[in-house]
């Protein structure tokens, strides 16, 4: 387990747990929490977060972006090509290459468009970019993101900031089944022992924002996150025991007296 390394296009993390910068009262919440959290990548949204006006306060005071990894993302677009020019322009800013992508469909559910995904991972991957995906738990769409380049599958547990924990698990073990790539749960977890049911189902990591941010205590929260990865996926790798209907004695009947 020592060498049980979190692997995304071809780079090493300690950390399973991915961590978003938005939703925190101040920029200091916003470190204390990563920092509590033991991650080693934050995302940041490039639409809403300040990483280029040097005149207002800036993340990168905050989260030193030599000492943990960037990964810009797309929240808040609606459309390949708003997608396109975002993480382009992240490139341009500061040589971002290693992406998360995500195209919503609308704004009261905040599903994502996987037509418009599609497109986007595709023409992305052929720039030269490495693509993280937000998707649905559809088994089929994530193959196909696949096909077409991406380094990473992003299914949600649940809508954005739902908090609902993972609603279906058949197909989050289906794309575990059938892929390769790093699968990270991305939206919908609500609490530690959503993470640690994430971990337990195979995923290799989570992305959390709102369930943290949010939290009455969003330090502590960060915490209790940071140990529930940790048990999830010793506990995934240690191998369950099999379910059953009845009961098994923890002893055997021979010996007895």
């Amino acid at each position: 387990m020592k060498k049980d390394f979190f692997k995304i296009s071809k780079k090493k993390f300690k950390s399973r747990l991915i961590v978003g910068t938005g939703k925190y009262k101040n920029f200091v919440e916003c470190s204390k929490a990563v920092k509590a959290s033991g991650a080693d990548i934050v995302t940041v949204a490039v639409r809403r977060v300040n990483i280029s006006d040097k005149k207002k306060p800036m993340l990168m005071d905050y989260l030193d972006p030599k000492k943990i990894t960037y990964l810009p993302n797309t929240a808040g677009c609606f459309s390949s090509g708003e997608a396109l020019r975002t993480l382009r322009l992240a490139r341009e800013i500061g040589g971002w290459k290693l992406v998360k992508l995500e195209v919503l469909g609308d704004k009261k559910s905040l599903l994502p468009d996987m037509i418009e995904t599609l497109k986007s991972t595709e023409v992305l991957s052929k720039e030269g970019f490495k693509v993280m995906v937000y998707c649905n738990d559809d088994p089929l769409m994530a193959k196909r993101l696949e096909d077409v380049g991406a380094v990473a599958i992003m299914p949600l547990a649940a809508p954005i900031g739902s908090g609902l924990g993972i609603q279906n698990y058949t197909n989050i073990r289906i794309i575990r089944k059938q892929t390769k790539l790093p699968l990270i749960i991305d939206a919908g977890i609500g609490e530690a022992s959503d993470a640690a049911i994430a971990l337990e189902l195979g995923c290799d990591g989570v992305l959390i924002n709102t369930a943290i941010a949010l939290a009455k205590k969003p330090i502590e929260m960060a915490i209790a996150m940071k140990y529930a990865v940790i048990a999830g996926r010793k506990s995934f790798l240690s191998g369950r025991i099999k379910k059953n209907i009845t009961g098994f004695a923890s002893t055997t009947k021979k010996g007895i007296i």
